[in-house]
């Protein structure tokens, strides 16, 4: 078939790479403008676009595919490339009815949750931070909802008590490559399912924002843990220690009864803290200005009295 493709991050260059080696004729990638990265602010590209750089296929930047110019020279585009697919993974846009009903098989979407459940942009770290133990990949035709079309395929995910958010990502890039190839398949032969969507049992994966990330230790260890590691490695937890941002990227929680306020470094091996119900050890751990560490390496280097507050 003739692809276009739109994605932006890491888990669309998967799906990408299983369509190009499928056989598909990728004639055009769109994904989201460079941005300026770390602290010398230089212009970095998406991870989709420096790999379709890499096999030399024409790459397409629009601020918007609904709004303005941008809106109108990218539908022109799409209208000369005349795709029989659009493929949608993880690409940060809404695409405009007039894009959705342009290809003659329509525009297929690559979703990481088994929807209903967790429609929205933050679906991998917000079935960890829920303490969910089972997500997946749903494939679906777009609508003009957000995630609210035809399911296609759908295959489950378990998620174990100790994997992160990063391992999930690995887990369901690797499943939705594939997964993306047989919808596309079953698509051409016209043996595809159309399962429509239900409001029932549904939830909405928002955006992180920078207060998601913020560690609260009034809350139960339970929940900061699966906090800790539902936005591990990024964008990362973090508290704070003497007034500088310390990320948290894995936890262990502690069997204690020990009696301290939220917040507080107890007694114990490592860099213990007490939460509002039960601890936590802070094992992997990054202060500003300093690198990813073991808390027992930074304790070696920096002494933290037991009752300082993090917070």
């Amino acid at each position: 078939m003739n692809i276009v493709f739109m994605g932006t991050p890491e888990i669309a260059v998967s799906c990408l790479k299983a369509i190009y080696e499928a056989g598909h004729n990728v004639s055009a990638v769109f994904t989201q403008p460079d941005k300026p990265k770390n602290r010398g602010h230089r212009l970095q590209m998406p991870p989709v676009k420096e790999y379709a750089l890499e096999k030399g296929t024409e790459v397409y930047q629009p601020l918007s595919l609904r709004k303005g110019e941008d809106g109108e020279k990218s539908l022109e585009i799409l209208k000369k490339l005349a795709p029989d697919c659009i493929v949608v993974v993880a690409y940060g846009q809404l695409l405009p009815k007039s894009v959705l009903e342009l290809p003659k098989y329509g525009c297929v979407n690559v979703h990481a949750s088994l929807l209903p459940r967790y429609r929205g942009a933050a679906p991998i770290q917000r079935v960890i931070m829920d303490g969910e133990n089972e997500t997946g990949i749903t494939t679906m035709y777009m609508a003009e909802g957000l995630d609210t079309g035809d399911m296609i395929l759908k295959e489950a995910v378990e998620i174990t008590p100790e994997m992160t958010g990063e391992q999930l990502h690995d887990r369901l890039a690797e499943t939705g490559s594939r997964l993306i190839v047989e919808t596309l398949s079953q698509i051409e032969k016209g043996t595809a399912p159309r399962i429509p969507q239900t409001d029932e049992n549904t939830c909405y994966a928002e955006r992180i924002q920078k207060e998601d990330c913020r560690i609260d230790f009034t809350k139960s260890a339970d929940t900061v843990y699966n906090q800790i590691r539902g936005l591990s490695s990024s964008p990362c937890a973090f508290t704070f220690l003497d007034g500088k941002r310390l990320k948290v990227y894995f936890a262990q929680k502690l069997d204690t009864n020990q009696n301290a306020a939220a917040g507080t470094v107890i007694e114990g091996e490592g860099l213990c803290v007490k939460c509002g119900e039960g601890a936590l050890r802070l094992t992997d751990i990054q202060l500003e200005g300093g690198k990813r560490m073991k808390d027992s390496d930074m304790l070696r280097g920096r002494k933290v009295d037991n009752g300082t507050v993090l917070g």
